[in-house]
């Protein structure tokens, strides 16, 4: 790829094309509404829309920053603009971005890994797309049969599961940096009074200094290893 110029035949559209498709997503999100005001006649009052914006903020409003941040490294720019439009970032696109970067034995944050991982997430929405349709028909049948026990342990575990994994995949890569960054936020969570959003920001950004720090000694001493 050392003819591939990175600003000009990447950046630019996959930044043009980003913000005009999530800026058309954010608006048509508003046609249920416009539909009900419209022909319907519903609309909430003022102090209850603010209210109910205000509740949402204060319980995600920290993912607005951190989820780009921390998963950026792994998505890469188009498949950021990708995941977000698509949902489902932590527990599918994350996962197989990293699988495609580790099965390619690509660098994250490379060039290389931008096209990677792009594919990566591509592939996972298409399939994605085809599971949520048969899992829409299927799925909720399958629950219901279930015992209790085995439908429960599939809505409480399976995200877990895939962090778990995802952990395990680049723990084995970077050993240092994964007790950094499982001893930062149980530590937090065990020693302080942190809220949950305040938690995950002080473990993503002490996780992310950390590294620095030790990518920084590893260039200057090569026997220090990651």
């Amino acid at each position: 790829m050392s003819n591939f110029n990175m600003e000009k035949d990447w950046k630019s559209p996959v930044i043009k094309i980003g913000m005009i498709t999530l800026l058309m997503a954010s608006v048509l999100s508003f046609l249920p509404v416009l539909y009900l005001y419209f022909v319907h006649g519903i609309i909430p009052s003022v102090s209850l829309m603010l209210k109910s914006w205000g509740m949402i903020a204060l319980l995600f409003g920290a993912f607005y920053i951190v989820e780009p941040v921390s998963y950026y490294a792994v998505l890469g720019l188009a498949g950021t603009y990708m995941s977000f439009l698509s949902g489902n970032i932590s527990n599918l696109r994350l996962p197989c971005a990293a699988m495609a970067l580790d099965v390619t034995n690509t660098e994250p944050g490379t060039k290389e890994a931008e096209v990677v991982s792009t594919l990566g997430i591509a592939g996972s929405i298409i399939t994605n797309l085809i599971g949520i349709t048969l899992a829409a028909f299927i799925g909720t049948a399958l629950i219901r049969i279930f015992p209790p026990i085995i439908a429960n342990a599939f809505r409480a575990y399976t995200v877990p599961a895939i962090f778990g994994a995802v952990f395990g995949q680049f723990a084995i890569k970077y050993p240092k940096l994964a007790v950094v960054g499982f001893i930062i936020p149980v530590g937090l969570r065990l020693f302080t009074p942190l809220p949950a959003w305040a938690l995950i920001v002080a473990s993503v950004f002490g996780t992310i200094t950390i590294a620095k720090l030790l990518f920084n000694s590893s260039a200057k001493n090569p026997k220090i290893a990651v």
